[in-house]
């Protein structure tokens, strides 16, 4: 892995989109989000993205330009956007500073987005908010790619409809990044390019059987990704995929029923106030009191204790930041073609 100064990363982000002819508010959020996302480890939500999305843009089927966010119905509390593909870091961060404001003045804020582009990584919005004391949370599901299989079916329907939740402490905050699949279709993606198999069955092939092959997936007519909970339990999984599909496309009036063709997002957003609540300190002191059980239960494996949703993540952040960012050689691979696709130097 190559080291790059975090700062640099972004900038030259930033520039790449710039370029493209995305406005400056656009494209500075849109590069501090994907850089945010590796810093916190998700390196198939990173600055890989930056690729494909300059790639749409060129191509018509994304949006750079702010005015392309458009309210269609607002409550003091509550708001519908439809962003007719504009890159979705920029549309999830409008929401979420929406959804904050509603928050301190009644205790939730509630944004649903139709026909966003592709939001990159989720736990890349959260800290930001845990920051300010309150808890943000934020759905998504793709409309237009169907990759999972409900369970006991066959046929891919929907997307792995991840969520993230940010919940502050009074030291690090919790940090929920998961999908309702047993894997994602960007781990999917990586591992058949890399001609590799899955560290476990977490596909099912067309003979119903659980596989680790990438290839099954691939496959005509495909196979597809099982839901959290596999075989076994995978009925909890769908079910959460289906809580989520609701959420998002159902909310938005904009789904699967209208046979959209481009990359994209249906998103939800819903930010709490502890404040308006039960109270911060008591909030605080709650999940403080619930780090330290978790924390403190003996360890299965001994070499192996319990870590709370982002800690690792955080770590690698601030790492990053005094050593320099660690990108994979796949993600490095993507950052040179964009360049070379943009038509300019790669500085790295």
């Amino acid at each position: 892995m190559s080291r790059i100064a975090p700062q640099a990363l972004e900038r030259f982000i930033e520039q790449l989109f710039l370029d493209a002819t995305v406005s400056p508010d656009v494209a500075a959020v849109v590069s501090r989000v994907l850089v945010e996302g590796d810093l916190l480890g998700h390196h198939t939500h990173g600055v890989k993205l930056a690729q494909g999305y300059l790639k749409d843009l060129r191509a018509g089927h994304a949006k750079g330009s702010a005015s392309s966010l458009q309210i269609v119905r607002q409550s003091p509390a509550a708001v519908l956007y439809d962003a007719d593909y504009l890159l979705g870091p920029y549309c999830v961060e409008q929401a979420l500073a929406f959804t904050a404001q509603a928050a301190r003045n009644f205790g939730i804020g509630v944004a649903t987005i139709r026909r966003s582009h592709h939001i990159a990584c989720l736990a890349a919005y959260l800290q930001r908010y845990t920051e300010q004391g309150l808890m943000p949370l934020v759905l998504t599901s793709d409309p237009a790619v169907a990759s999972v299989a409900p369970h006991g079916g066959l046929d891919p329907v929907y997307t792995p409809n991840p969520l993230g939740i940010g919940i502050p402490t009074s030291d690090k905050p919790i940090l929920i990044d998961v999908s309702m699949s047993t894997i994602t279709n960007g781990l999917v993606n990586k591992t058949h390019q890399a001609g590799g198999k899955l560290e476990h069955a977490a596909l099912l092939g067309q003979d119903g059987q659980p596989t680790r092959d990438t290839a099954a997936f691939f496959s005509s007519p495909p196979g597809s990704i099982l839901p959290l909970g596999s075989l076994e339990f995978g009925h909890k999984g769908f079910a959460l995929g289906t809580l989520v599909e609701a959420l998002t496309a159902g909310l938005g009036g904009f789904g699967r029923k209208d046979n959209p063709t481009q990359w994209g997002a249906a998103v939800t957003v819903l930010t709490f106030d502890p404040v308006f609540f039960g109270g911060d300190e008591a909030f605080k002191a709650e999940m403080d009191h619930f780090v330290d059980a978790c924390l403190n239960s003996r360890p299965r494996a001994p070499q192996h204790p319990v870590r709370m949703p982002g800690h690792a993540g955080i770590a690698r952040r601030q790492k990053a930041f005094e050593h320099g960012l660690a990108l994979p050689d796949d993600v490095l691979d993507a950052l040179r073609a964009a360049a070379s696709e943009a038509g300019c130097d790669y500085p790295f």
